[in-house]
């Protein structure tokens, strides 16, 4: 043990720590990893060098460990420990609200699970109460604007327990968040808006510089750090008086990531105004020590034209991008996360499907009789996708769930068919089939074809919908499915002008607009842009005021 202490020489408090929480009595491992922040490897060490004087009790659903009872006097005195055990960083703060902190804890405990392929390893109760708790003390959010890009932690319900009168908006990729963000938000009043996106294709223009502060806890790569602080300093809409806040963690024995991150992160112009160690905790990640530091980032002029530019969206084409010899458009990498089937680590999903499966693909894009067979082309929704074509195939192999029905929403051709996986979540049940079809019947008519072209896929074909099957109602929702990139109060609009035939005019229908549109949807965002469980609902309200 001696050894191991002395090895880490002036930065072996941490281990001390974890020594004397050890001689206290039982410990999970995993509570040793969170209280002291050390990597797992390094608390495996630890227990390591401690040998037989180590005791494990087997006893109950998690394991836990300690040093014998009659060997912890003495290890205090070799080791200068102390004679009680350190206290919980977070106690204080546990003490001092706790009913805030039981909201929050109950608010976590309802939530829908973390996905693991999207990187979502919860942050303690305690973590996401002390970042509303200190974005309360150090900026003034009465009337402020805080975006949350991501938000599995729900910090945009806790920063509205503190401060009511701050005005948030989420943007998330996870579904099940947004609704679940929304419904908490509506029965408690609180001013919360949510959008959805994957960062990867673009950013809904609703929220590019709204907010005066933005905070996100993104995956722990370069890229996928350089793409979340990217778009957050492109939503602030004073940049010179915004900051970005970044959780990021690495392990302390891997320092050149952490290099290799902040330097990605320094090459869009912020600077870091503050970095705060162990600013958070979590329920895993044990190999960052179960804690991540807070960023206070700062843009510059310089960060200012990076995100105008932006990054390039990485379902696009790109001249000079490869294609395979079936023809498949190159897509770009979409890993940024650091696991899972869009890890940084993995191949694209689309570099091991059989040429034979992209042929078949095209045919079933094709219109019968047509030629050639369009290409299939990438992921991508933030513009409508094949203007001027008269079919379309697109190649959404690597589709964590969101992407089919927003594919569906940009499609601008009269015919498209998506490769998706077999247990795509839009196509695994008649009910699943049958609730994404009437979201966008007015536009398309879906066929499902299971294990096809192979067992480890499946493709979805849409053939548009006669205008003469319509009536009024059906043709109102069409217009508006056609335009899902225009804000939705115009579209809305244009749509009852249409379908009225010219019997009403703009202004009786702006007006029809204005007095049915739900007050809980913002005219201004675009329809590709809205949470899923809205779309539903506002279709519905759609086809009543057509009628």
């Amino acid at each position: 043990m001696g050894a191991l202490l002395r090895a880490h020489g002036v930065h072996g408090r941490p281990l001390r720590r974890a020594l004397a929480l050890l001689c206290a009595g039982w410990q999970p491992f995993d509570e040793v990893v969170r209280q002291t922040a050390l990597p797992r490897r390094t608390v495996q060490e630890l227990v390591e060098a401690l040998g037989e004087d180590v005791r494990h009790d087997p006893r109950g659903e998690v394991p836990r460990l300690r040093v014998a009872a009659e060997l912890a006097g003495d290890y205090r005195r070799r080791f200068g420990l102390d004679t009680r055990p350190p206290d919980d960083p977070f106690a204080e703060l546990a003490a001092a609200h706790p009913d805030l902190l039981a909201t929050i804890r109950a608010d976590i405990a309802d939530a829908p699970p973390p996905l693991p392929a999207m990187d979502h390893v919860p942050a303690t109760a305690e973590t996401v109460l002390r970042r509303a708790l200190w974005l309360a003390e150090h900026y003034d959010l009465t009337g402020g604007r805080l975006l949350c890009l991501g938000d599995h932690d729900l910090t945009s319900l806790a920063v509205c327990a503190v401060n009511p009168d701050v005005a948030v908006t989420v943007v998330d990729l996870d579904e099940r968040i947004l609704e679940f963000i929304e419904t908490r938000a509506a029965q408690r009043g609180w001013n919360i808006r949510c959008l959805h996106a994957d960062l990867r294709f673009g950013f809904p223009p609703s929220a590019q510089e709204w907010a005066d502060l933005v905070f996100t806890d993104p995956p722990y790569t370069p890229e996928g750090m350089a793409l979340f602080v990217g778009r957050g300093v492109s939503a602030l809409r004073d940049v010179a008086n915004g900051r970005v806040l970044v959780a990021y963690g690495y392990s302390a024995r891997n320092p050149a990531l952490g290099l290799k991150v902040q330097q990605e992160v320094q090459r869009l112009g912020v600077v870091f105004e503050a970095v705060l160690p162990g600013f958070n905790r979590y329920q895993g990640a044990q190999a960052v020590g179960s804690a991540s530091d807070l960023y206070v980032c700062r843009p510059t002029a310089r960060s200012a034209k990076l995100a105008l530019s932006g990054p390039t969206p990485a379902g696009t084409a790109r001249a000079g991008a490869g294609r395979s010899a079936a023809g498949r458009t190159g897509t770009g990498r979409t890993g940024i996360y650091t696991h899972g089937p869009q890890s940084i680590e993995a191949s694209e999903p689309a570099a091991d499907v059989a040429e034979s499966v992209w042929q078949r693909l095209r045919e079933l894009a094709a219109r019968p009789g047509s030629s050639p067979a369009p290409k299939p082309r990438g992921p991508g929704w933030d513009e409508p996708v094949g203007k001027g074509a008269s079919a379309l195939a697109v190649d959404l192999t690597g589709d964590p769930g969101p992407w089919l029905l927003r594919t569906l929403l940009a499609c601008a051709a009269g015919r498209m068919a998506a490769l998706v996986p077999n247990n795509h979540p839009d196509i695994g049940s008649e009910r699943a089939q049958r609730d994404l079809a009437d979201l966008v019947a007015a536009r398309f008519q879906l066929r499902f074809l299971r294990s096809t072209p192979d067992s480890r896929h499946a493709v979805v074909v849409a053939e548009h919908v006669p205008v003469g099957a319509l009536d009024a109602g059906g043709l109102a929702v069409r217009e508006v499915l056609l335009r899902a990139h225009g804000k939705l109060g115009n579209v809305w609009r244009e749509a009852l002008v249409t379908a009225s035939r010219g019997e009403l005019t703009k202004r009786q229908a702006r007006e029809r607009v204005e007095a049915h549109a739900p007050a809980d949807v913002d005219l201004d965002v675009r329809l590709i842009d809205l949470p899923r469980h809205r779309l539903a609902p506002l279709l519905a309200t759609i086809t009543t005021t057509a009628s």
